[in-house]
């Protein structure tokens, strides 16, 4: 992977946080139907995928 490609990942997994994070979206989860609230599990799924992606992109540019 080249270093311009890395960049461009890189600012597309930023994009890709914000969305996950804007309150539009979190409040979609805050609100029980009767329920608990999926929040803190929607939270920890989402802030996980992103070190997970984040740790991915990097560790393939140290392989090569």
């Amino acid at each position: 992977m080249n270093t311009p490609r890395l960049g461009e990942r890189l600012v597309a997994l930023v994009l890709l946080a914000t969305l996950l994070f804007t309150p539009p979206l979190v409040l979609v989860f805050d609100r029980p139907a009767g329920g608990p609230s999926w929040l803190p599990l929607y939270l920890f799924v989402a802030w996980g995928l992103v070190i997970a992606l984040a740790a991915w992109l990097l560790e393939q540019r140290s392989g090569e």
